[in-house]
C-alpha cells in the first residue's frame, strides 16, 4: 500500500502515514495541487514555515515501464508567488516508490541544516554541516562513496542563499546530478527547509494488480515507443533538434528576445553539436538516459576536445537561453556554462534570461562569453549584482531599468518566442505555472504559428494533454508513440493498481488539476491582469516574423475558465 512520509524540519519527525482515498488516483503535479490546496495557505511566505516542499512520484513509478520515472517536485513559489509543479528525470522517484513512498512532505521551520536518508527502515535526520557550501557534482561524488547505491536529491550553494533561481538537483543514472527540477525556485524552498540533501535507497518491486496483464501491455507499450519515428529523432539529435526549427520560424531568442534568428544558429544546432561529439569521442555521448529503462535516450553527453565530459546533458533551452539569447556561438562556452548553473544547482532558463536582461542594461556586451563567466563567479559569490541576477529576469529588469523583459508572472519565458509561436505565448499567459513551455508545449503542432485565433484552443489542448504524462510520470517525448493510443496507459494504470479507469478520466484528471492550480493562485491574489504578456511582446514586433503577440484577451479569459 503507498503511503506519504511526511517530515517537519521543526520537530525532527518523520511518519508514515496512508494515503487518503481524494489522493489515490492521482500522482505526480496533480497529486501536489491538491496536497497544496488542501494544506498552504496560498498567501504564505514561500520561504516561511507554512510552505511545504513535496517531492511527488508519478502513478507508474517504479514499475519498470520505460521513460515513466519523472519527479515531480513542487510548492508555493519564491519566484511567482503561486503553486509550483517543477518536472525532472534521474533516479529519485524510482527508489521512492520502490520504497512504497507516494509522495515525502516537508513542512515546519527548521533549526539546523539536515541530510535526510529514507529506507525501507524509515527515514532519518543526520547532520549535513560538512556538506554546507558544496558544489553538487562534489557533493554527489562524496555521498555515493558514503551511499554507493542510493538516488540523490540534492541542493547547490544557490539553494543554500535562497536564490529564487534554484533548482533542486537529481541524480542519473551515472551519478552525476544534471537533472534538476530548475524551475520556480523549489531549490530555495528546499534551502529554507535546511534540507541539503535527500539520500534515498529504495528496494524491491512495486506490487501489481494484475501482473500477466500489466506485462502483456508494457511490451506492447514499449515497441510502440520503440518503432516511432518521433523516438528516432530525439534518440538521433534530442532536443536540440529544436534550435534550427525555431530559427527557421523566426522564434529563437536572440539578444534578449529582440530577433527571432541568430547569424550563428548553425554552430549551436544539434547538427554541430552530434558531429563534435562524434568527432571528439572519449566520454562523449550523442545518446544517453536520463532515467532507468528509457529506450528513447534524448539525453547527451557532451565532451571537450580531450574527450571528457563538459555537462550531460545540453539541451534546447538551455542552447537558446545561454546561447543565442546572449549572442553566443560556441557550443563549448554553452556547455561549461550550463555545467556550472548545474554545479551550483541554479535553472540555466532563468539565469539565461536574467542575463540577457542585464545585457540590454549594459553590464556587458551580447556575445562576451567571459562577461558571462565573471557574471556566473558574482552569483557563487553572493555579491550584490550576482544575488540580483540568480533572482531571475523580473527582479533583474526592474534593478536595471529594462522593461523588455521575457517573463511571465514572474518567471522567464524558455527558448521559444511568443510573437512567433503563439500557442505558447497562451501557454506562459494562462498556465499556474509562469512562462512553463513545459505546461503546454505547441511548437510542434502542423499549424500557423503566427494566426492568433487559433492559439488558444491549441494551447488549451496542450494544457490537458501535459496534465497525463506530468500526473502518471511519464515523460512528455512518449506523446508523440502514444498519444494516439492512451488506452495502453490507461491498461497499464488498471493493471498496476486494479482499477477499472475509462478513457474519459485523462480529460476529466486534466481539467480538475488545471482547475485546482488556477484555484491556488486565485486565492494567492492572482488576477487577470497576472494572465498577461507585457508590452514588449504585445506592442514591440519582432523583425524576423513582423508580428506581436496579438491572441485577444477574450480568448485568454475563456480559456481560463477550463470548459
Amino acid at each position: 500500500m503507498d503511503k506519504f512520509l511526511r517530515v517537519d524540519v521543526g520537530h525532527l519527525t518523520a511518519v508514515h502515514e496512508p494515503v487518503a482515498e481524494k489522493y489515490r488516483k492521482v500522482g505526480g503535479r496533480s497529486l501536489i495541487a491538491k496536497l497544496l490546496l488542501d494544506e498552504v495557505k496560498p498567501t504564505c511566505e514561500p520561504l516561511g514555515k507554512h510552505n511545504r516542499l513535496i517531492l511527488a512520484t508519478g502513478l507508474l513509478a517504479g514499475t519498470g515501464v520505460s521513460c515513466a520515472s519523472r519527479i515531480s517536485i513542487g510548492g508555493k513559489s519564491p519566484l511567482t508567488g503561486g503553486i509550483k509543479e517543477s518536472n525532472s528525470g534521474g533516479i529519485s522517484v524510482d527508489q521512492l516508490a520502490r520504497l512504497g513512498i507516494k509522495a515525502v512532505i516537508i513542512e515546519g521551520a527548521p533549526q539546523d541544516w539536515h541530510l535526510l536518508r529514507i529506507t525501507s527502515e524509515g527515514c532519518s535526520f543526520l547532520p549535513a554541516g560538512e556538506y554546507l557550501g558544496m558544489e553538487t557534482y562534489a557533493l554527489c561524488e562524496a555521498l555515493l562513496k558514503r551511499f554507493p547505491k542510493a538516488a540523490i536529491t540534492c541542493i547547490g550553494p544557490a539553494g543554500e542563499k535562497q536564490y529564487l533561481s534554484a533548482g533542486v538537483c537529481h541524480t542519473d543514472i551515472d551519478g552525476k546530478p544534471g537533472r534538476l527540477s530548475a524551475r520556480g525556485g523549489l531549490g530555495a524552498v528546499m534551502g529554507a527547509k535546511k534540507i541539503k540533501v535527500i539520500v534515498i535507497e529504495g528496494k524491491g518491486p512495486v506490487p501489481l494488480a494484475d501482473a500477466e496483464k500489466f506485462k502483456e501491455t508494457r511490451k506492447a507499450y514499449t515497441k510502440l515507443l520503440m518503432d516511432a519515428p518521433s523516438s528516432k529523432a530525439y534518440r538521433d539529435f534530442g532536443t536540440a533538434a529544436m534550435v534550427q526549427k525555431v530559427n527557421a520560424m523566426g522564434g529563437l531568442p536572440t539578444n534578449n528576445f529582440s530577433h527571432g534568428r541568430f547569424d550563428r544558429a548553425d554552430d549551436i544546432s544539434a547538427e554541430a553539436m552530434v558531429d563534435r561529439i562524434q568527432k571528439r569521442d572519449g566520454e562523449g555521448r550523442t545518446t544517453h538516459q536520463c532515467m532507468p529503462g528509457c529506450v528513447i535516450g534524448c539525453s547527451n553527453v557532451y565532451p571537450d576536445i580531450h574527450g571528457k565530459t563538459i555537462v550531460s546533458p545540453l539541451e534546447y533551452e538551455t542552447i537558446g537561453l545561454l546561447g543565442s539569447n546572449l549572442g553566443i556561438g560556441d557550443l563549448d562556452v554553452i556547455a561549461k556554462v550550463a555545467y556550472l548553473c548545474n554545479d551550483m544547482g541554479i535553472d540555466t532558463i532563468e539565469v539565461g534570461a536574467a542575463i540577457g536582461v542585464a545585457m540590454e542594461a549594459g553590464i556587458a556586451r551580447f556575445g562576451d562569453s567571459e562577461a558571462v563567466f565573471r557574471i556566473l563567479e558574482e552569483m557563487k559569490q553572493g555579491t550584490v549584482l550576482g544575488r540580483v541576477i540568480a533572482s531571475g529576469a523580473m527582479i533583474t529588469g526592474k534593478v536595471f531599468g529594462v522593461l523588455n523583459v521575457p517573463a511571465v508572472k514572474g518567471q522567464a519565458m524558455a527558448a521559444y518566442d511568443p510573437r512567433a509561436i503563439k500557442g505558447l505565448g497562451v501557454t506562459y499567459a494562462t498556465s499556474a505555472m509562469g512562462a512553463d513551455h513545459t505546461a503546454g508545449h505547441t511548437a510542434r503542432a502542423p499549424v500557423d504559428h503566427l494566426d492568433p485565433n487559433i492559439q488558444a484552443a491549441l494551447s488549451l489542448k496542450a494544457q490537458k494533454s501535459m496534465t497525463i504524462v506530468d500526473c502518471t510520470g511519464l515523460c512528455v517525448f512518449t506523446m508523440g508513440a502514444i498519444g494516439a493510443r492512451l488506452d495502453l496507459v490507461l491498461d497499464l494504470l488498471n493493471a498496476r493498481y486494479g482499477w477499472d479507469l475509462d478513457m474519459g478520466w485523462f480529460e476529466r484528471m486534466g481539467i480538475e488539476t488545471l482547475k485546482d492550480e488556477y484555484r491556488f493562485n486565485e486565492l494567492a491574489g492572482f488576477n487577470r491582469a497576472h494572465h498577461r504578456l507585457s508590452e514588449a511582446f504585445t506592442e514591440r514586433e519582432l523583425p524576423e516574423v513582423k508580428s506581436v503577440f496579438d491572441v485577444s484577451d477574450e480568448d485568454i479569459d475563456k480559456l481560463l475558465r477550463y470548459p
